[in-house]
């Protein structure tokens, strides 16, 4: 399978509208509305000086798309939703070392990237780990689900010495004053 990275474009807007409202999206929060993507697309918030936006294209087709966020500060995050139909090829582990790279080639100022996810997304659990984030965070009861669930949620995040060195830094978990 071929991968590529597209920047989205103001012309693809009614494509994302058919992408994040046509399927379910069991771990993120919300539905998405197709006038509330319009208006978010209107606002600049798939694309500006704090966001960037990529399709995932798989084969040429429209397989996935990561959002990079708060572009201008030292630590960005990213969302990253892989189609139904797509789920399980490993299109999710190619696309947060692409975007690793991509934002640390691209923004010098990081010094490290984040992501979030709720605990019982073991798939993307696995692709932080195999991409060289560190667990850094668990946020009991802080997710909630469309049927009243409240989940945890936990933070992974790389840093850029990390990267280059191809080492994982765990943080210390064990700091409490006695």
């Amino acid at each position: 399978m071929h991968i590529e990275f597209s920047r989205f474009s103001p012309d693809d807007v009614e494509a994302l509208v058919d992408f994040l409202t046509g399927q379910e999206w069991p771990f993120h929060a919300g539905v998405q509305e197709p006038e509330a993507v319009r208006k978010r697309v209107a606002d600049g918030g798939y694309d500006d000086e704090e966001s960037r936006t990529f399709w995932v294209l798989a084969d040429g087709e429209r397989a996935g798309l990561v959002r990079l966020q708060d572009l201008a500060d030292d630590t960005p995050l990213f969302d990253l939703r892989i189609g139904r139909e797509w789920r399980g090829r490993g299109l999710g582990a190619e696309a947060v070392a692409w975007l690793t790279g991509y934002l640390f080639a691209e923004l010098p100022h990081i010094t490290r990237i984040e992501g979030t996810t709720r605990q019982d997304n073991h798939a993307m659990r696995a692709v932080f780990r195999k991409s060289g984030y560190a667990k850094e965070s668990h946020y009991r009861e802080s997710w909630p689900g469309r049927d009243g669930t409240v989940h945890d949620a936990v933070g992974y995040a790389i840093l850029r010495r990390d990267w280059l060195s191809g080492t994982v830094t765990l943080p210390d978990w064990d700091d409490e004053p006695r």
